[in-house]
């Protein structure tokens, strides 16, 4: 009751100052762009919404953290302050958690026009290679048929950028479910477009050959046996990307890979894991794939009448690599699970059995999926007690929280919970439960 009359009597003044604080104006000023403008065209539409938010819930934390801001009314409980600062910080983040959804669909929306800008960028970076190298060799009809197959390839990369606007451009088939860059879609999408832009390659000289000798040349500049080590190449990084997205889905649906979808994908998404930390298997992957495609592409311009015909050792390295990129995928992640439940002990307490009420420490691991830091993510955490569903409340520290954690879960065990034998669930943030583990719980 404490908690419910001092939120009753503080929430109208406190939110809306926050709401000022946040977006410059009171709700329903109607003001067109007082940070919740969502149409990214100017700087204060969902980025500085976003921002703003970001900033607020910040402040709002930090203070409840050193101890400032608490009513009077629930300043003299400890339980019911926590409760009170949780929900209060769980209505933020869930404030934090919109705005970056709406900067996130501005930014995509934007992306389109800046891959397009970067392909045709491409482009005159490779008219510029071609003047500055014709000078004093001459201009080839091979330089004449790399630029037109340079103009389709963009061109159709502009189309499919416009027509994939609203889902960031060039970038939309490389950008996983979780709304992350996919490294193994990205590296299959390099290859592809290689590969293809050098056959339009050959298919322009082969176009404006005139000499029977030459076209024959050409016809057999596209033979397996030239190309080998490039279509191998090809067709082992493609079903790479088709293998380990059935892998990941297959992992999600078993539980046995906790999976979130993040605001807005990132080019570091390549090179790290769900949590922000570089992955081994995906650098790995990134690299040799990248240093086998400039190979691939430098032969390509020394030899443009055929396929470029890529070493076995090199081809063999790439696989080698995409091997092991595909076993990190069966590695990673694990389920969730409990390992102990015991009674929370504060100073000056005695020892006694769990009791309704009290406070229990939830011990194990992969409470937090990879990430789930963000205060919104958290707050969706649930302890079931037998049949009662606790939601695990927010502890605000400088600089984060140290309730929940990955490994420690602090929770109360709520009166409505019948004495006897009962199971104790968690259930994260990504939807997974845990183990059932059985406490007695007594009057």
């Amino acid at each position: 009751m404490a908690v419910q009359e001092a939120r009753q009597g503080a929430e109208a003044g406190a939110r809306t100052g926050a709401y000022k604080d946040a977006y410059g104006g009171s709700p329903g000023s109607g003001g067109a762009h007082g940070g919740g403008c969502t149409c990214g065209d100017c700087p204060h539409g969902a980025r500085e919404g976003h921002r703003r938010a970001v900033a607020e819930f910040l402040r709002l934390r930090d203070a409840f953290a050193a101890g400032q801001g608490l009513p009077a009314a629930v300043a003299h409980s400890a339980s019911a302050s926590r409760q009170w600062v949780s929900d209060e910080l769980t209505q933020s983040a869930a404030l934090v958690a919109e705005r970056g959804r709406a900067e996130g669909e501005a930014w995509l929306a934007r992306l389109w026009i800046r891959t397009a800008c970067t392909v045709w960028a491409l482009v005159l970076l490779l008219l510029l290679a071609q003047s500055l190298t014709a000078v004093g060799a001459g201009w080839t009809a091979a330089r004449t048929a790399a630029l037109l197959a340079a103009l389709v390839v963009a061109g159709a990369l502009t189309a499919a950028s416009w027509f994939h606007r609203a889902r960031g451009g060039v970038l939309a088939p490389v950008i996983g479910e979780d709304n992350r860059l996919s490294t193994s879609r990205a590296v299959a999408a390099a290859w592809v477009l290689f590969v293809a832009y050098a056959v339009l390659l050959l298919a322009g000289r082969l176009a404006v050959a005139s000499d029977p000798r030459e076209r024959d040349a050409l016809i057999d500049g596209l033979e397996l046996a030239r190309g080998a080590g490039v279509v191998t190449v090809l067709a082992v990084v493609c079903a790479i990307a088709v293998l380990v997205r059935r892998v990941v889905g297959l992992r999600v649906l078993g539980q046995r890979l906790q999976k979130v979808r993040a605001h807005r994908p990132s080019a570091a998404d390549l090179l790290t894991d769900d949590s922000g930390r570089g992955a081994f298997a995906d650098i790995q992957y990134v690299v040799v794939a990248s240093v086998a495609l400039l190979f691939a592409a430098v032969r390509l311009a020394r030899r443009p009448d055929q396929l470029p015909d890529l070493p076995w050792g090199l081809a063999v390295v790439v696989l080698v690599s995409a091997g092991t990129y595909l076993a990190g995928k069966y590695a990673e992640g694990g389920r969730p699970v409990v390992l102990s439940v015991v009674r929370a002990r504060e100073a000056g307490d005695l020892d006694a059995p769990i009791r309704t009420g009290e406070d229990i420490e939830i011990r194990g691991a992969g409470f937090v999926p990879p990430g789930a830091t963000a205060a919104d993510r958290l707050s969706r955490m649930v302890v079931r007690i037998g049949t009662v569903h606790v939601h695990v409340p927010l502890v605000p520290v400088a600089g984060g929280f140290s309730n929940p954690t990955d490994s420690l879960l602090t929770v109360p065990v709520p009166v409505d919970v019948e004495p006897g034998r009962v199971e104790v669930r968690v259930v994260t943030a990504a939807g997974v439960e845990t183990n059932a583990y059985t406490i007695d719980v007594t009057e």
